[in-house]
C-alpha cells in the first residue's frame, strides 16, 4: 500500500469516526447557545442508537434514522420539561437522564432480543462517494449542517433570539423573546441531532447495537463545543481532531507497538482532558449558560 493510500485511508477514517461527534456537538452547540447545557446528550445518543436499530430492523435504514432522531428529541424534550419549565438543576437532570437512558436501553435491548441480541437484523446506510473515500449519507448531513447552523445562529432573527436567551435571559425577555420557548426548542433540536448521531453510529459505522456503545461520545461532544468556542466552525475543527485521534489509535494498534491496546483507546479522552485544561479560563461561554 502506497503512502498516499495510507493517508487517504486515515483521513477517510477520521471523517467517518468524527461524524457522530460532529452531529452531537452541533446539537449541543444549539442548546448551549440558548443557555442550556445538556449532559443528557450521551443518553440521547444511546437512545437514538437503539431506536435506530429497532426502526431499521422494521422499516429500513432511513426508517431507523427517523426513529433515532425522534428518540433523541423525545429524551431532550423530557430534559427540557424538568429543567427549563420545572426549574431543576441542569447538571443533575442531565446526569440523571443519561444514567436512566443507559439502564432503559440495556433493559429494552435484552427484553426485545435476549442477551445475545438474537434476531436483530439491521439494514445499514449504503456509503456513497468516490472509491476509498465513500461515507454514509449521515456524514454528508453532518458536514452540511455546520454552515446551515452558522447561518441560522448569526444571520436570522430566530438565531439572534436564541443567542440572546443564552447571553442574558432577563434582557431577552425585556426585548420580547419567549425565553422558555426558545430554550425548549433549542434543547429538543439538540436532542434530535444527538439521536441522529446515535443512528449514524449504528447504521453508518458499527452496523449493530450493543449496550453502552456510545462509550462517552456524548460527553466528548460537550467538550468539543467548549474547545470550538461555541462556534460552528470551531466545533467542526475540534470534531475532526477527535476523529483523527480515534483513527490514530487503530494505526498504532496495526503498527504492533509493544503497549497495551487500552492505552491507545485512551487517546480521544486524553485529548479532551488536555484540550479542556488548555482552554480553561481562556474562552467565554454564553453568559446565562446553565442558569434558570
Amino acid at each position: 500500500m502506497t503512502e498516499a493510500a495510507v493517508v487517504i485511508g486515515f483521513v477517510a477514517a477520521a471523517i467517518r469516526l468524527a461524524t457522530p461527534l460532529l452531529l452531537a456537538a452541533t446539537g449541543e452547540l444549539i442548546a448551549e447557545r440558548s443557555g442550556v447545557i445538556n449532559l443528557g446528550a450521551e443518553g440521547a445518543m444511546l437512545s437514538g442508537a437503539l431506536a435506530a436499530a429497532l426502526g431499521a430492523s422494521h422499516g429500513g435504514a432511513w426508517g431507523g434514522v427517523v426513529a433515532g432522531i425522534a428518540a433523541g428529541a423525545a429524551l431532550a424534550g423530557l430534559f427540557a420539561l424538568v429543567t427549563v419549565h420545572a426549574g431543576a438543576d441542569q447538571i443533575i437532570a442531565g446526569t440523571a437522564v443519561t444514567l436512566g437512558a443507559i439502564g432503559l436501553t440495556g433493559a429494552a435491548y435484552r427484553a426485545a432480543f435476549g442477551a445475545a441480541g438474537a434476531g436483530l437484523s439491521i439494514p445499514t446506510l449504503e456509503p456513497i462517494g468516490p472509491a476509498g473515500f465513500a461515507h454514509a449519507p449521515t456524514t454528508y448531513l453532518a458536514l452540511v449542517a455546520v454552515p446551515l447552523v452558522w447561518y441560522f445562529l448569526f444571520r436570522t432573527r430566530a438565531g439572534l433570539a436564541l443567542r440572546a436567551a443564552g447571553e442574558s435571559a432577563a434582557a431577552a425577555r425585556t426585548a420580547g423573546v419567549r425565553v422558555r420557548l426558545v430554550r425548549t426548542a433549542a434543547t429538543v433540536a439538540g436532542g434530535a441531532f444527538a439521536g441522529l448521531a446515535g443512528a449514524s453510529l449504528v447504521l453508518g459505522h458499527v452496523g449493530t447495537f450493543t449496550e453502552r456503545m456510545t462509550a462517552g461520545r456524548g460527553f466528548i461532544a460537550i467538550a468539543i463545543v467548549v474547545l470550538g468556542r461555541w462556534r460552528p466552525a470551531g466545533v467542526l475543527i475540534a470534531s475532526l481532531l477527535f476523529g483523527a485521534a480515534m483513527a490514530l489509535q487503530f494505526v498504532f494498534q496495526a503498527a504492533g507497538l509493544p503497549a497495551p491496546y487500552q492505552l491507545f483507546l485512551m487517546l480521544p479522552y486524553l485529548l479532551a482532558l488536555l484540550g479542556l485544561a488548555g482552554v480553561a479560563g481562556r474562552v467565554r461561554a454564553p453568559g446565562d449558560l446553565g442558569r434558570r
